[in-house]
């Protein structure tokens, strides 16, 4: 599996490099387009300044505002600021886009066999490479998705198996990635309160949740770090039009909201379909336990988003909605059927890696 994920990114970035896509008439590409692919020149930037503003104005010059870097967590960063003592920023943020992909496909087949037989597990995590398209995009730039989903679903392994110090400190790490992982805390803390109402082990509940406290404390530093470079304690919810949730459900249906301004968008009508027939899926199949629980609190929070990109901001939720279908994934015909579109998918990303990608003139920068 890893190899398989190792090859595919190699083999993409290999094209690029090449201009292969150009053959097939799409227009003239490097591996420049994958570099430049949002927001991995966000990610670039954040590696070689931090959040200072002054470092971050006389570098470089995205036309973005400064206010908005501290959007993006830590936990990408500083992970690229590790690998680029070894070489350039650029390259220094495919490693770790690499790296996190293995990581994710690793972790994917562990959590497959809590619940599923290893040939299945292994067809799963297969599968998860390449679809969704939009997750396959993930894997190929600099995009904190792939680690996100990773810790988070290392987290949940580590708990089914009664490990909670180490599922805490797994989750605590999710969270320096990605924003929602204190969604992941919530979905924790439902699970232990209803421990409580139902044994009425107070004491012993309340040892195991302890270490899950990690999850807010690692926001609260993340914080702290953006009040330190900043000036500004809570620079994440000050980054401009960058916070998307609301209180009113479905307004990416809304067209003239910033990040939505298309009329097209059925398909993110079918995302939340599926998503959520697979939920009731997982919810007949195990009830409301933390792997029903987590993906129901996380789709939730999803249909209050106001953003185009829906399929990106659900993309945690995935690896349980292949769960959900497994039955259904590891027939014949369906294997066929995923078959024949792997040439759509790959089609898909190679159009979305081009049409992505950040207005970089310079590059000097960045390396």
């Amino acid at each position: 599996m890893v190899l398989v994920t190792v090859l595919t990114s190699l083999l993409f970035w290999f094209a690029f490099y090449l201009n292969i896509p150009e053959k097939i008439s799409f227009p003239k590409t490097s591996l420049e387009t994958i570099f430049a692919n949002y927001d991995g020149p966000n990610y670039m930037v954040i590696a070689k300044c931090g959040y200072s503003k002054s470092c971050i104005a006389s570098h470089f010059s995205l036309p973005i505002p400064l206010e908005y870097y501290p959007a993006h967590l830590p936990g990408l960063p500083l992970l690229i600021k590790y690998f680029s003592l070894y070489t350039t920023t650029p390259k220094a943020m495919l490693v770790t886009a690499l790296f996190g992909s293995s990581f994710l496909t690793l972790v994917c087949f562990q959590f497959f066999q809590l619940f599923l037989k290893r040939r299945t597990s292994f067809y799963l995590s297969l599968l998860f490479i390449f679809f969704p398209g939009r997750m396959l995009v993930l894997r190929l730039v600099g995009a904190p998705e792939t680690w996100f989903v990773a810790f988070t679903l290392l987290s949940i392994t580590l708990f089914y198996k009664n490990k909670y110090f180490f599922s805490a400190v797994v989750a605590a790490l999710a969270q320096i990635f990605k924003s929602p992982g204190i969604l992941l805390f919530i979905v924790y803390g439902i699970i232990f309160t209803r421990e409580i109402i139902n044994n009425k082990k107070y004491l012993l509940t309340s040892k195991k949740f302890l270490p899950y406290l990690l999850i807010p404390l690692s926001a609260l530093t993340i914080f702290s770090v953006y009040y330190l470079q900043t000036g500004d304690f809570w620079a994440y919810f000050h980054s401009g039009d960058n916070f998307h949730l609301g209180l009113i459900p479905y307004t990416v249906f809304i067209s003239n909201h910033t990040w939505i301004n298309t009329i097209w968008l059925e398909d993110v009508l079918y995302i939340f379909i599926l998503v959520f027939v697979g939920i009731s899926q997982l919810i007949k199949k195990y009830k409301l336990g933390l792997i029903t629980l987590y993906p129901l609190v996380f789709t939730v929070a999803s249909v209050l988003i106001a953003h185009r990109d829906i399929s990106r901001y659900i993309a945690p939720v995935y690896p349980f909605i292949l769960l959900a279908f497994a039955k259904f994934l590891i027939k014949k015909n369906t294997k066929l059927i995923f078959l024949l579109i792997l040439p759509a998918t790959i089609l898909f990303a190679v159009n979305f890696l081009i049409g992505n990608t950040a207005p970089i003139a310079d590059w000097t920068p960045y390396l």
